[in-house]
């Protein structure tokens, strides 16, 4: 491991304003938690189509999609989970520093994982959205089969079944997707996007960022 006397992080001349500036939109995060079934990846790509159409500049980090690449070297253990959690985070830190509409679906199960995530952006950067959902309603929609295999002793350490999952304490928005479908889940999230800010269409001439000093 590197030491940290020796590294010198260097400063950007483009900062994240000269990128909100350009793309004509805030930066922000959309973090969807909630149980395995509760329908975090559904509307999360749901709200991403929503948002580029809309002429935003979006990327979603999917659990999947990370744990199949950056994250391949992870176990499910509490320890590796929270490890998990802690790179989403940073990735995510960066992609909003680039100006980005930042999407993530995990279930993210901790709150203290959640919490420190949440300490790395402005309070109006970070929207956290709990997909609420009963244990036994996400168990029996099941989509990708992993209840059945954690009652099956085939997973360890499921969240839900053998592993706790911990309800965010104060939530931007809370869906009871429930009862809501998935039509009516995507109204209420869009509708509370847009309640916090402007996520416009245009966009402003690109700035230029200023010389260095010579």
């Amino acid at each position: 491991m590197g030491n940290p006397d020796n590294l010198m992080p260097y400063q950007r001349r483009l900062t994240t304003k000269h990128y909100r500036d350009r793309n004509g939109h805030p930066s922000l995060v959309l973090w969807f938690t909630g149980l395995s079934g509760s329908g975090k990846s559904t509307l999360a790509h749901l709200v991403e189509e929503a948002l580029f159409a809309k002429g935003c500049y979006t990327y979603l980090l999917d659990a999947d999609n990370l744990r199949a690449g950056l994250n391949s070297d992870l176990g499910f253990s509490e320890l590796e989970r929270r490890e998990n959690i802690r790179r989403v985070g940073e990735v995510t830190r960066l992609l909003t520093d680039a100006g980005l509409v930042v999407l993530t679906a995990f279930i993210s199960p901790f709150s203290e994982d959640r919490d420190r995530v949440r300490s790395l952006f402005q309070p109006d950067e970070f929207v956290e959205i709990y997909l609420k959902c009963p244990l036994d309603v996400c168990e029996a929609r099941d989509p990708k089969g992993l209840y059945r295999k954690a009652r099956g002793g085939m997973i360890h350490s499921f969240t839900g079944i053998d592993s706790p999952y911990e309800e965010p304490r104060n939530p931007e928005l809370v869906v009871d997707t429930e009862v809501l479908g998935i039509s009516e889940s995507l109204s209420s999230i869009m509708s509370h996007i847009y309640t916090l800010t402007t996520l416009r269409s245009t966009r402003s001439p690109q700035p230029q960022p200023q010389a260095p000093s010579p």
